[in-house]
Order: structure tokens, then C-alpha cells, then sequence
């Protein structure tokens, strides 16, 4: 069973994203025409009240071994796992995330501050504030600064999008092969290998599996918004839907 803070369907939710990102329903928009759309669609996305961390659980999630609801809170020292078919949409401090189904992923911080996560499996769409993070996967380490980050774990292989901001990609068992990533719109996805591949172990890759309408939903969760947009014509880059 689906719990959501907003029970839309994901065809009203992308109206809604976009809506957002256009601008119709900032502070300054007329109060009639943002009621005309919230009506049928359901809560404008927006950050989170206090004290509360999911905007989403889809399928079973857990944190800490423990099945979460909408009202669980997340800290910045826990385990976030979901199931088959799961989903978990959820904030810590200035930090949001997107887990996919069959994921698993452990918070290191102080505080309210994550400055450690470590994604052991499964997928990952996240958006750090600013100041230095450090996310570990089974093949790399991602220095991270600023970003919107995608990820992809798995035994012999790592997907990493910088999808905007600056990463320091490494081969977790050979920090001396890296990679630095700066990022205005996924220029630069890249797999990282277990194993050479022609003697490479940080690859090309392109670009796969998460859009921008997700990045804009999650930004706007912590109150910001991606340094794009998905309506600015002079914006030279395609969008990801």
C-alpha cells in the first residue's frame, strides 16, 4: 500500500513539479489561479513542516530495522532500506533524497548535519546543502560539494551523475584513481569499475534513469530550487524528463 503526503498520481505530481518551477505558484503569483490548480492536484510540493522527515513512503520502507511511516523521523546516524517495489522521499537537515526500491543506505553525521552516507545498494537521487559530504559506494568515493548527485550501487559497478555542483569521484580501494566532476546539467556521468576495462576504471557513461522534474521535487522539499530550469528557452541543455 502507498502512503504519501500527497496523494497525487505521478502524472499530477509532474504538473504540479512543473507549475513550481515555473514560478505559477511562488509567493507572489495570484492567490485564485494557485488555488485553481491545488484544488484537483492535490498539495503544492514545499519544505517539509518541523520534526518531520518523509514526504513520501511508497512500498516497505525501513529505518533502523524498523517498518516507517509518514510521521517516522530519520537522523542524521541511521539505516534507510527499502523493499521491492519501495520508494522513500525524505529530508535530513539540509539534505534530500530519493531511495529506489532494494536499496539500502547508512546517515554518518553530527547534529542535524549528514557528512557521511554510504549507499550499499540499490539507487540514490540526492541534493546536499552547502559544506562537504563523503558518500561511499561498493566500487567508489564521492567527495561532494553542493550538488545533485545520482547513484547506482552495485558489486562491480558504480553509476555516478554529478547531475550539478563539483564531485572528487575515487576508486574506494585506490583513492589515487579519480576523477573531478564539475557539473551544470548531467555533462559527466560516469561508471566506476570494479575492475579495469582497457585499463580504465572510471569511465564514460551516459546519462540514465532520473530526471529533472525529480531533482526540482526534492530541492524544493529543503526550499531551493536547481540552478536551471526546466522553462528558460536560453538554457542551452536538454531537459530530463
Amino acid at each position: 500500500m502507498t502512503k504519501r503526503s500527497e496523494d497525487f498520481d505521478p502524472a499530477r505530481r509532474e504538473l504540479l513539479v512543473r507549475a513550481l518551477a515555473s514560478g505559477l505558484f511562488s509567493a507572489g503569483g495570484a492567490f485564485g489561479l494557485c488555488a485553481a490548480f491545488a484544488q484537483p492536484l492535490g498539495k503544492i510540493p514545499k519544505p517539509l513542516p518541523r520534526g518531520r522527515s518523509f514526504y513520501e513512503v511508497s512500498g516497505q520502507v525501513m529505518v533502523n530495522g524498523k517498518v516507517a511511516t509518514l510521521a517516522t523521523q530519520v537522523g542524521v546516524n541511521d539505516t534507510i532500506e527499502t523493499g521491492k517495489a519501495a520508494q522513500a522521499v525524505f529530508v535530513v537537515g539540509l539534505d534530500a533524497y530519493i531511495l529506489r526500491d532494494n536499496s539500502r543506505m547508512e546517515l554518518k553525521g553530527s547534529r542535524v548535519f549528514v557528512d557521511q552516507l554510504r549507499l550499499f545498494t540499490g539507487v540514490l537521487l540526492s541534493v546536499f546543502g552547502k559544506g562537504p559530504r563523503l558518500v561511499h559506494c561498493p566500487t567508489s568515493t564521492i567527495g561532494v560539494r553542493g550538488t545533485g548527485l545520482y547513484l547506482e550501487a552495485q558489486p562491480d559497478v558504480t553509476y555516478v551523475c554529478t547531475c550539478y555542483g563539483a564531485t572528487d569521484i575515487a576508486a574506494s580501494d585506490d583513492p589515487g584513481i579519480s576523477e573531478s566532476i564539475v557539473s551544470t546539467h548531467h555533462d559527466a556521468p560516469r561508471y566506476v569499475l570494479a575492475r579495469p576495462d582497457k585499463g580504465r576504471r572510471i569511465v564514460p557513461a551516459p546519462f540514465k534513469n532520473h530526471t529533472d522534474l525529480e531533482l526540482t521535487l526534492i530541492e524544493s522539499l529543503v526550499g531551493r530550487t536547481p540552478p536551471f530550469s526546466l522553462f528558460d528557452e536560453s538554457y542551452g541543455s536538454p531537459r530530463r524528463y
